[in-house]
Formats: C-alpha cells, structure tokens, sequence
C-alpha cells in the first residue's frame, strides 16, 4: 500500500489527512504537535464538513524516525517554516520520495525545469541561501494549488470552511506516473486533484488574489468581501494586481481572468479574514515573501517596476516586526 505523510498536520493538512484515511486507499501518517497532536492520539481526528462529521484513527506523533521512509510527504507548514524541517525531514525521505508542497505563494522550486530564460535560477526571497534546493532537491518537488479553507475548532477537530479543488503537476509539465499515482488517491479521497501540464498559470492565478488582498488586509483589517466591494481599496489592489500581472506575463503566464473579475472572485467568498491577517492577529510570522517579496525578486530579474507592491510590502513588513514587539517596544517605535 502507497505510503503517504502529511507532515503539518494542522488545518489543511487535518482535511487531506483525514480524507485519505478515511478513503482507506493508502496507509496514511501525520505529523503534529501540541495539543493538536495529543488530542488525535487520544480521540482520533474529527473532520467536520457541513452537516457531517468523521472520526478518522491515523497513526499520529511528532517525530518522523518513527515511521520510515515514505512514498509521499505531503507538507503543509507555511512556506517560512520549510527551512527549519529540512532535517526532520530526512527520515521520511527514500530513492523515490516525491514531496509535494501544499504552501501558498510561488514555490521555491518555481524556475526547476521551468524551459524559460531563467531556468534553473534559485529564488533568494523563498529559499534564502539555496537550502531547501539543495538539501530536498527540486526533483523530488510536487507542486499543487490549496483552494481549500479549514480551521482548527479545538484540537484535534478540523471545520473544513469551503473549496474542494487541489490541482497537481510536475515542475516540468509532465505526465509522469508518481503525480498520476498522488492524484488518483486524492480523488478517490473526494479531492478535486486533476494533473495540470500548466500548473504555475494556475499557482499565478490564486497568487494574484493572495499577493494583493492579504497584506492589504493587514494593513485595513478588512474582510476579503469587505476589500473588493470598497472602491477606495480596489484602486490599491488593482494597482498591485496589474503591476503583478505584468511581472507573470513576462513569464509567460497566462491569466484565464482579468482583474475585476479575479477581485469579484474574492468577494463571493464572503466576509472572510485573510490567512495573513489571522497570523497577525495570533502574533505568528506571516507569508510576506512566499506571497509578494518573491514578486518584487522576480519584477527586478524581468525589469518591470512595481511601485505599488513595493509600497504595500514595506507597510505590511512594519507592521508584522510592530506584532512581533511586546507593549513596552512597540510604544518606543510609536511615539
């Protein structure tokens, strides 16, 4: 049986877990922490959906020596925090582990047999120093796209919020039989995780909306309806999403949308508070340069200039390193 450990087993790794136990398709592991973790050892992981509810009995701890080497890890942690478990990692890594990274932003691994005039090119603001290129190695990369939203209710409980979708590829755009292998338990998992040749159109097109409306929302504390129904705010973000669109098209991206309608698509998802802002809120690091510093690194290599992202990048730095300060520090900086 296909051998599969979703390594961040916390919300959306909570939902992608519990769904391929219960499938029952692949012998499936987590790893957790916290009470999140003692919660699933002690009860099981509850996953709520609608109406419904499962209770899913995974093998769950903390530390990956005990589970060996795996077919695939799927990781879950926020793109900042890949750097500090490229070590844990390694227990769980055989010949032909395949990794695929379920992070939001464009992926470290972004220009791996990408066929364009970069190449090859490690991306500093998302790998700095090379490390992840290096110790994980870009062949093993998987990419997909997350459209889901689940949360935590109370540990070892997972509240799946919205979306169904997980689009997979290879870097290369190829249809090769380990992505093929991934994407069929997926969808035997109730996932919708269809092979994408073309996958980075696709991680450009939810990087659009995430680049523009999370640190916007930092800085406003508006809801992603609350954003694009305000005009005032929808002259920010559509300076920052056109400045973006010609930074990916100098890629060769394709965008299936314009503008206006990618913000309309923000707003149908209602009165919600951004990723980004939540971290805030919670005092946790946030996803700056996985979501916008990696934009301005790839306008500089193409040239384009990006005052309006850059703008909202310094502003949204500020005021992550203001969250970070205890009351006493965070008055020296005010006054």
């Amino acid at each position: 049986m296909t051998r599969i450990c979703v390594f961040g087993a916390g919300a959306i790794g909570g939902f992608v877990g519990a769904r391929l136990a219960r499938a029952g398709e692949a012998d499936v592991s987590l790893i957790a922490r916290g009470p999140h973790l003692e919660a699933m050892k002690a009860n099981g992981l509850r996953l709520s959906e609608g109406h419904e509810d499962h209770v899913v009995h995974p093998r769950v701890t903390s530390d990956p020596r005990e589970l060996g080497r795996q077919d695939f890890i799927i990781l879950t942690l926020k793109s900042h925090a890949l750097p500090g478990v490229v070590d844990a990692l390694q227990p769980l890594i055989g010949p032909d582990t395949a990794i695929l990274f379920g992070q939001n932003g464009l992926p470290w691994w972004y220009f791996y047999k990408q066929g364009g005039r970069f190449d090859g090119r490690h991306l500093e603001s998302v790998d700095p120093g090379g490390l992840l290129w290096k110790r994980l190695g870009p062949e093993r990369a998987l990419g997909s796209v997350i459209w889901q939203a689940a949360e935590i209710r109370r540990p070892g409980h997972v509240v799946h919020v919205y979306g169904d979708r997980m689009p997979l590829g290879e870097p290369s755009g190829e249809l090769t039989d380990r992505v093929k292998s991934l994407s069929g338990l997926l969808i035997k998992a109730g996932i919708k995780s269809p092979v994408k040749p073309d996958l980075r159109d696709e991680i450009w097109l939810k990087l659009w909306g995430n680049l523009s409306f999370n640190p916007v929302s930092v800085l406003t504390n508006g809801t992603l309806e609350g954003l694009a129904r305000d005009e005032s705010a929808r002259r920010v973000l559509r300076a920052m999403m056109v400045e973006a669109q010609a930074v990916g098209e100098a890629l060769d991206v394709r965008f299936p949308v314009d503008v206006e309608e990618r913000m309309d698509m923000a707003a149908k998802v209602g009165a919600h508070r951004t990723s980004m802002l939540q971290d805030i809120d919670a005092g946790r690091p946030i996803e700056l340069d996985a979501l916008l510093g990696v934009v301005i690194e790839l306008a500089q290599m193409t040239g384009i200039a990006t005052p309006a992202l850059k703008l909202v990048y310094d502003l949204t730095g500020f005021r992550a390193r203001l969250g970070a300060l205890g009351p006493s520090d965070r008055r020296q900086v005010t006054t």
